[in-house]
């Protein structure tokens, strides 16, 4: 946990005076959706680092599901307080707008914003069957893992994979 604790404050260390206010005019006026979504970071980040060691930080498969799973964790834990579109609205808003406070190859963008909407779709299906406030985070994994049996390399940013996870790196030895 202090290694991730680390990186973050690291990641954050790099940001302008102008980021760190277009991140505060985001977050401040949602301060309960902000801590929620930090958590849910936190959270995404050590389960895709426990399943996919290999790629959970670089451009493989690891690294979309880590996206995808980002976002439901997200709208799990802010649908708990608030409405589904408010949770959606607020989700996209902050999740576009770490890529661009964090910015990436252009075919790395389209990939980490494509595998960002696959988990926000597949919260929102779920939403049919489950009440929002009995959604686990187990729920997503294991749907996730199914995904990632189906995911594509995503080799241009005109691609349009439809609503399948997508990855750039296919060198990898994490077996999911």
């Amino acid at each position: 946990m202090r290694k991730t604790a680390l990186i973050f404050v690291r990641t954050l260390s790099t940001l302008t005076f102008k980021k760190i206010v277009k991140l505060l005019s985001v977050t401040l006026p949602h301060p309960l959706f902000s801590i929620l979504s930090f958590y849910a970071t936190i959270r995404s980040f050590l389960i895709a680092k426990k399943y996919f060691p290999e790629t959970n930080s670089t451009n493989g498969i690891g690294n979309a599901f880590r996206h995808a799973l980002w976002t439901c964790l997200i709208m799990m834990y802010c649908c708990k307080i608030s409405s589904p579109k408010r949770s959606l609205d607020f989700c996209k808003k902050i999740t576009d707008l770490h890529e661009e406070l964090f910015p990436n190859k252009p075919l790395e963008t389209k990939m980490d914003l494509h595998n960002n909407k696959v988990g926000m779709n597949l919260f929102m299906e779920m939403l049919q069957g489950i009440h929002r406030q009995f959604f686990e985070t187990g729920f997503f994994i294991n749907k996730l893992f199914e995904k990632t049996k189906t995911a594509k390399v995503l080799k241009s940013v005109d691609e349009n994979p439809g609503n399948v996870l997508v990855y750039l790196n296919q060198d990898s030895k994490d077996l999911f």
